[in-house]
């Protein structure tokens, strides 16, 4: 290995076990990654600002929809709680799944990578399910707007959410502690069994199950809805501009296309980055099992952290897109960040 080379001709056997191993101590430990000091600070340069983002823009929307009771609406509440979640997941599993992939060793023990597995899991499959209830209310929302009045409520929003957050963390810890993910790959586990690994592996059966459940499901519903509102608000917008009287059906036409175009730019946003994000990983959770697991680890970790950016993009298209949502962000940077003393009158 040429990193090895570079640590020069009077590297000891104990020096070369103590850059190779997790633990140099344990007989059956894991290798570390074979990266160059370089390569390591390189790759945390890279994925700290990620981790930094995720964690402080969605905090940011916390606050800001938690400030101003002019945003705390049904929809806002449901960005309120995807915010948390993805804030957890940027706090709580990205630090660790970063030194995980850099060093190549997972130096926490066992039962806490069943646990980090299980949460990594669960709150991955809340934010997906977030992101289809937002599908959801919006499309509700345009499609049959006296109703949604009517009957999409805070406690309504509240009862979704704590049905997403049931399902998701009985889901995720029961596969994970349960092992049922791992039945029949006995072989490979022993082969790969050393202390110091720590990867959410699945069979076949659950690989195609999993994908299916977090990902493939939920995004087919959010296509259909999505396709469905872009094709009402170009319909709404169509009957407004023929409406609209001799006078001043310039201007009607003028308002129609700008939000025809800003709906199809903000529903395309949101589902490409969706895609973007995660239907690699996915595919790549389904395709291993059936190709012996070959994928390098790399490359998975890669995917991993491709979904996870989904969490880091997620203030942004659904704050930074809406002006409110531009002002409050202002105010709120601008009062607690550089005048303390004046927060409290924060109005929208």
């Amino acid at each position: 290995m040429e990193w090895l080379e570079k640590l020069g001709a009077n590297v000891t056997h104990a020096d070369l076990d103590e850059a190779l191993l997790c633990f140099p101590h344990e007989p059956d430990s894991c290798l570390r990654a074979a990266r160059s000091f370089f390569s390591r600070v390189i790759m945390y340069i890279l994925m700290l600002p990620t981790v930094l983002l995720t964690v402080f823009g969605n905090l940011l929307v916390i606050v800001t929809i938690s400030h101003f009771k002019q945003l705390q609406s049904p929809t806002n509440f449901i960005i309120l709680s995807l915010a948390v979640v993805d804030c957890l997941l940027g706090s709580m599993i990205m630090p660790f799944t970063m030194v995980r992939w850099v060093e190549g060793c997972w130096f926490l023990g066992e039962i806490f990578c069943k646990i980090h597995s299980s949460l990594d899991m669960t709150l991955s499959i809340v934010s997906i399910l977030h992101l289809c209830m937002v599908s959801i209310d919006r499309h509700k929302a345009i499609t049959d707007p006296l109703g949604y009045k009517m009957k999409v409520t805070n406690d309504i929003v509240v009862v979704g959410i704590a049905v997403i957050w049931l399902f998701s963390f009985s889901f995720s810890f029961g596969v994970v502690f349960s092992n049922t993910n791992l039945e029949g790959l006995e072989d490979i586990l022993v082969l790969s069994s050393c202390v110091g690994n720590c990867a959410l592996v699945f069979n076949r059966q659950w690989g195609v199950i999993v994908a299916l459940v977090a990902f493939f499901i939920p995004g087919t519903i959010m296509s259909c809805l999505y396709l469905k509102i872009f094709h009402v608000a170009r319909k709404q917008a169509k009957v407004m501009s023929e409406r609209a009287t001799f006078g001043k059906s310039e201007t009607k036409n003028n308002s129609s296309e700008q939000r025809e175009r800003k709906a199809a730019k903000t529903l395309g946003i949101v589902m490409g980055i969706f895609l973007i994000c995660w239907l690699p990983f996915f595919i790549a959770t389904i395709a291993d099992p059936f190709l012996d697991f070959s994928t390098p680890a790399d490359v998975f970790n890669a995917l991993v952290w491709f979904g996870y950016l989904n969490s880091t993009c997620n203030p942004l298209i659904y704050g930074f897109f809406y002006p409110r949502f531009q002002k409050a962000f202002k105010m709120i940077i601008s009062k607690y960040v550089f005048d303390l003393s004046n927060s409290a009158n924060l109005t929208l």
